[in-house]
């Protein structure tokens, strides 16, 4: 916050603010802002999944467990006991049984991962015509795998909304050849299928050889002796076994396929996550990986699992696929409101997370840019909260990775990079710039990170580079509609600028030097100023860059040596066509750069009165306007203050003429528009022989002893300086000497009413804030002509 010339510090209103509010103080103790209350999270729509994948373990862990007893029940008691005694239907019955249950006791798992891998859904209990559908794909595909093991790898290409992800050095994991020279018969994916149809049938045929052998109770054949007396219950607790493992088995099934193929909960979960444009894989991989860590550990090792580390998970893998499914599921949450808080939390408390994602934003092969966006899009959600931003500027090289997506489009019509960004589209090109204007405005709003962004080499150019609109996109009011890509780099590359130029302090300054030293900063603006009244938007943050650029004297004279600069704003703040109200304060934040590039600036005071005959009528005209007076009294000022009357005596002549509305103003407004106007009388005064002062009094209906009475009631009010009005002691001093040297009949109207005991209260409680034009935040940055002390001491001889 900074302030130049007549008054202290320049603050930059949000759009909608009170046109009137202070605007130029000393930076006061800020108040904290309230507490928003928090939003509330809504429950997890994976969490069915993780619930589906717990009960599916369940039964899964009781059917292994039951077909672990009964393998072993059958090894050691049935044929390590009674092997001999067993009839041959029994002994082949069991030992089929038990070959069928140990294959798919010990092949569960691995018919679970060539699942997982191939993304395949068991839906065996459609029929007949799956198998038929199944069939036929399969002889489809066979065409396309070579059937020797000297084929070259698999290239596989994904295609959903043009997204693409091509692996030509590794294998697809559900194309893998299991055995040589076998053609698509061995293909894993296959292979998956085969096993779920082989575990189904066999299955059923423990089912029907368990119920026939418990039925019939026939273990002795035609022989009437018992072999055994405890032959009959061993056989029997092991159908029994057998029996409800493979129920539990077929349910755990049947389970399976009413929620994924009936319910449909992987496409419910997928709708509720907001994931419908990428398929349901997302969802369907996640759930695998639940289900995998239910059966691989604890029963509610799943329920541990959320979407959110699991695209976490997948995101510092080393597989392209996966990489794409991290970085979508992440991008989705996060800009999901229901979502978003929770995601954006747990990514940012992850450093690996965060600087993965920075990385990503280097990525630039065609094959990547999915990958790059959902990255750039997570990053702009996650600089949002000031603490995340902290953290993502504290990665080393963040800045220039995010400078990355920065490519200028002005010179020509697509990206020329020299990796081959110019395959990129021009719409994709200028997501990435907005996305990265977005990252470091959010960025910027700390102001460590501004002097960052100062020091990224190449990065100042490149913001400014994005401030220039051409003629067509300002005056065509469908360019917001037909390229509203443009218009927002437009935008956002001055919010951004507008942010670094306000920074205090040495990085503030340093910031302004470097920014205002860029030769198309201004000339940018200029056209935005020129050209932009259907935009008043941007003109409105046009003006406000050169109020804060204009504290830096070089820069000031640069920017009103830049021809139409002066004239553009000018033309803005004296346009009454212009309704304030609706265009954001665009009037006021002009006038306000017009008032700090007067400031101070002789040759600046001189163009000011050269552009335009009008000028100084326009802005005595505009005292009356109650949006703009302030900042035209500051003005008037300044061009009072700082030019030479014998050289533009005709044109200051006008000034006079608002001199009446000054004296009223003193007399009825307080605060900061009694401070303005005290601080133009003076000036005033100076300009008018004594008979027009006494017809400017009269004209005023306002009495000399009237105005010299209000004066010491301003001293009596401010016994303190007040940052609000930091001016108002001086200027009263000022116009009290003013008056005195003009009309010496007032210094006995100043002395009946204790003008000098005012005097010394004030000389008791004068402050360095007093003594400063320019200050930066708390920090002052030129002083006035004269201390406060010295006017004291000017004023207390005259009185006597």
């Amino acid at each position: 916050m900074v302030d130049r010339g007549t008054d202290v510090v320049l603050e930059v209103r949000h759009p909608g603010s009170s046109a009137g509010g202070t605007i130029f103080r000393p930076n006061e103790a800020s108040t904290p802002e309230p507490r928003r209350p928090t939003q509330l999270s809504l429950p997890a729509p994976e969490k069915k999944l993780t619930l589906f994948a717990l009960r599916l373990a369940v039964l899964e862990k009781i059917a292994s467990r039951l077909g672990s007893l009964g393998f072993v029940w059958a090894t050691v008691v049935l044929l390590g006991g009674f092997a001999g005694s067993l009839e041959s239907t029994d002994f082949w019955f069991v030992t089929v049984i038990l070959v069928i249950e140990g294959a798919r006791i010990f092949s569960r798992s691995h018919e679970l991962e060539l699942q997982h891998q191939s993304k395949y859904t068991i839906s065996g209990i459609n029929g007949f015509w799956f198998l038929v559908r199944q069939v036929i794909q399969i002889f489809h595909k066979a065409a396309d795998i070579a059937v020797n093991d000297n084929r070259p790898p698999i290239q596989e290409t994904r295609t959903d909304q043009s997204r693409q992800i091509s692996r030509t050095r590794t294998w697809q994991s559900s194309d893998v050849p299991m055995l040589p020279y076998t053609g698509w018969v061995f293909v894993s994916r296959n292979v998956s299928r085969v096993f779920y149809w082989l575990q189904i049938a066999s299955a059923f045929a423990t089912i029907v050889i368990s119920m026939l052998k418990l039925i019939k109770q026939d273990y002795r054949g035609n022989d009437p002796k018992p072999k055994s007396t405890n032959l009959h219950a061993a056989l029997t607790l092991f159908y029994a076994l057998a029996l409800a493992e493979s129920f539990l088995f077929l349910v755990e099934k049947l389970y399976w396929e009413w929620m994924i193929n009936v319910l449909q909960i992987l496409e419910k979960v997928n709708q509720e996550c907001g994931l419908e444009r990428f398929g349901t894989g997302s969802v369907r991989r996640f759930f695998y990986d639940a289900y995998s860590r239910c059966l691989n550990g604890s029963i509610f090792d799943g329920l541990k699992m959320d979407m959110v580390i699991f695209a976490m998970e997948l995101l510092v893998s080393n597989s392209p696929d996966e990489h794409l499914i991290g970085a979508e599921i992440l991008c989705r949450f996060s800009t999901n409101k229901d979502y978003s808080i929770d995601t954006l939390q747990k990514i940012g408390t992850n450093l690996a997370i965060t600087e993965r994602l920075v990385e990503m934003l280097n990525w630039r092969n065609q094959n990547q840019e999915v990958v790059r966006r959902s990255s750039a899009e997570i990053l702009s959600k996650l600089a949002s909260k000031k603490q995340n931003s902290l953290r993502v500027a504290e990665i080393p090289g963040a800045i220039e990775s995010i400078s990355s997506l920065l490519e200028s489009t002005r010179d020509s019509g697509q990206a020329t990079d020299e990796i081959g960004e110019n395959s990129i589209s021009q719409t994709d090109l200028w997501t990435f710039n907005n996305l990265g204007l977005l990252i470091l405005k959010r960025l910027a709003r700390d102001q460590d990170n501004c002097g960052k962004i100062g020091k990224t080499k190449g990065l100042l150019s490149k913001i400014v580079d994005f401030t220039y609109a051409e003629k067509r996109l300002l005056k065509d009011p469908n360019a917001a509609v037909a390229e509203p890509y443009k218009i927002l780099a437009v935008r956002r590359s001055l919010k951004l600028l507008r942010r670094l130029v306000t920074s205090t302090g040495a990085t503030g300054k340093n910031l302004r030097s470097n920014i205002s030293g860029i030769v198309f900063t201004v000339s940018n603006i200029r056209e935005t100023l020129r050209h932009g009244k259907k935009r008043p938007e941007l003109q409105k943050i046009g003006a406000e860059i050169l109020t804060f650029l204009a504290l830096d004297e070089g820069a000031t004279e640069k920017i009103g040596g830049t021809g139409g600069v002066l004239k553009g704003l000018l033309n803005i703040f004296l346009n009454d066509e212009i309704v304030e109200n609706q265009t954001s304060g665009v009037r006021v934040s002009a006038g306000e750069s017009i008032a700090m590039l007067a400031q101070g600036s002789k040759s600046n005071c001189q163009r000011i009165l050269r552009s335009d005959n009008d000028a100084l009528p326009g802005l005595v005209k505009a005292l009356n306007n109650q949006l703009i007076r302030l900042n035209a009294a500051r003005i008037l000022r300044n061009l009072c203050a700082y030019t030479a009357p014998d050289q533009f005596h005709e044109q200051l002549k006008e000034v006079k003429y608002a001199g009446a509305t000054v004296l009223k103003a003193i007399q009825c407004e307080e605060s900061k528009a009694q401070e303005v106007m005290v601080g133009l009388a003076p000036h005033i005064l100076k300009l008018i022989s004594p008979e027009e002062s006494t017809e400017m009094f009269k004209e005023a209906g306002v009495s000399k002893e009237e105005l010299a009475e209000a004066l010491v009631k301003i001293l009596k009010r401010y016994e303190q300086p007040v940052p609000k009005v930091p001016r108002i002691r001086r200027f009263a001093i000022e116009l009290t000497i003013q008056m005195m040297r003009t009309n010496p009949k007032t210094v006995k109207t100043f002395q009946n009413l204790g003008m000098r005991n005012e005097l010394e209260t004030v000389f008791e409680t004068a402050a360095e804030v007093e003594n400063f034009d320019i200050f930066s935040g708390t920090v002052g940055l030129a002083r006035h002509g004269s201390t406060i002390n010295e006017l004291i001491e000017e004023a207390m001889q005259l009185l006597s």
